[in-house]
């Protein structure tokens, strides 16, 4: 546990690093076009054509038509224009809304929002690989059932929700269907017309581009109230002045994305299985958690009994490895993660896990170095941990995972 040259990025999932071909799109457009698109005259032009340009080429990548997508400064800005927007549009015709219980934040925190404004909301239980029922979504639909929200892809466990079969339960029913897929957005392929949602969030800095845009598929005629009011920018549904060069940037980030998603696919695959069975064989008592098959390709989450999962960072950090516990949002709170309760760890079993999320930069030295260094760092803490002591003396009769 001597590796110092230099650190490994291992946490994707939370962010990654702004490409250079994408950075450099971005600075060419802050150089050139610094109208604003919604001026009459030449620069104002320009900077039209360039927004028009990018939307276009993004409702290609998501098969929609250009008046679908709206910009917006991010993934949660989305998810609380679609939650919020179709509250209120809606509130004549009911106030119950459904979600599931490993949502991101941006969605529960809206949620929980909505019910102090009087609404109702049910939110579904997972099994224990992280997926939602679809079944459970048609049961828990009722007569002022007025919107349904699932993700497309667990930022924290990676797995992926049967969002096409939702959908088709939604429409025969006639509720709006909204899925984040800010997490899923760039690793795995994205068809809203074939998927049938009716909204979808997107992000860009999960997908090489600054922090701070964000995009927003809204079905055409589906219509909800406005989250930010003042001018009327995005067709008059979003006010703002555009972000020119990042919404130039997302277009290319995207399209990167998509022609590289064959090859990345399959080495983050080869990767993440490698590392899945080298840690599991070496590390007694601990559990990879998601759904194995239906996840994202760059994903892992693993609880390790006996030990804090904060206490694993930071010796990770001292080695030089970016890793999480979970979601980036939620990185000061230490309460376990709500997602790891949901699919049925205990607490003291959800305090111990690590997320790994892999990136294209990451090779497999980089996961054979960590394969070597995380079982001597468990070894390491299991030594100071009572509880570990205590289980090896035989006085914790039960250990929580075989």
């Amino acid at each position: 546990m001597n590796r110092t040259q230099h650190r490994i990025y291992f946490d994707h999932a939370a962010t990654t690093a702004v490409r250079p071909e994408v950075a450099d799109v971005i600075y060419d457009v802050m150089k050139h076009v610094y109208g604003n698109p919604s001026s009459l005259y030449k620069e104002g032009h320009e900077a039209a054509h360039l927004v028009a340009d990018a939307r276009a080429r993004l409702a290609d990548i998501l098969n929609c038509a250009p008046n679908e997508l709206y910009f917006t400064s991010c993934g949660t800005e989305s998810d609380n224009w679609a939650i919020k927007g179709t509250a209120f549009k809606l509130a004549g015709k009911g106030k119950h809304l459904i979600t599931s219980k490993i949502e991101h934040h941006a969605i529960l925190h809206s949620m929980e929002w909505l019910k102090t404004q009087g609404f109702d909301i049910t939110y579904l239980d997972v099994d224990e690989l992280g997926r939602v029922n679809p079944q459970d979504v048609a049961a828990a639909i009722r007569e002022d059932t007025i919107l349904v929200s699932i993700m497309m892809a667990n930022n924290e466990v990676g797995t992926i929700q049967p969002v096409e079969e939702i959908a088709r339960i939604c429409h025969e029913k006639q509720v709006l269907f909204h899925c984040d897929a800010v997490q899923a957005f760039g690793a795995i392929p994205i068809d809203v017309k074939k998927l049938g949602v009716d909204m979808m969030s997107f992000s860009g800095h999960k997908l090489g581009t600054p922090k701070g845009i964000g995009l927003m598929y809204m079905r055409r005629g589906v219509r909800i109230d406005n989250l930010i009011h003042g001018g009327a920018q995005e067709y008059g549904k979003r006010a703002g002045t555009e972000n020119v060069p990042y919404i130039v940037g997302l277009a290319k980030a995207a399209e990167l994305a998509m022609a590289e998603m064959p090859e990345k696919t399959a080495k983050l695959t080869e990767l993440r299985e490698y590392l899945v069975k080298e840690l599991l064989s070496k590390i007694s008592h601990s559990r990879y958690n998601g759904d194995p098959v239906h996840r994202l390709p760059n994903n892992m989450n693993f609880s390790f009994e006996f030990i804090e999962g904060e206490s694993i960072l930071l010796m990770l950090d001292a080695l030089g490895y970016d890793t999480s516990s979970g979601s980036a949002c939620a990185s000061s709170d230490l309460k376990p993660s709500h997602v790891l309760l949901a699919i049925g760890l205990p607490a003291e079993i959800a305090h111990g896990s690590i997320r790994i999320t892999l990136g294209s930069d990451n090779t497999k030295e980089d996961v054979e170095a960590l394969a070597k260094d995380l079982p001597e760092i468990i070894e390491r803490l299991r030594q100071m941990s009572p509880l570990w002591e205590a289980f090896q003396k035989g006085e914790i009769e039960n250990c929580l995972i075989p």
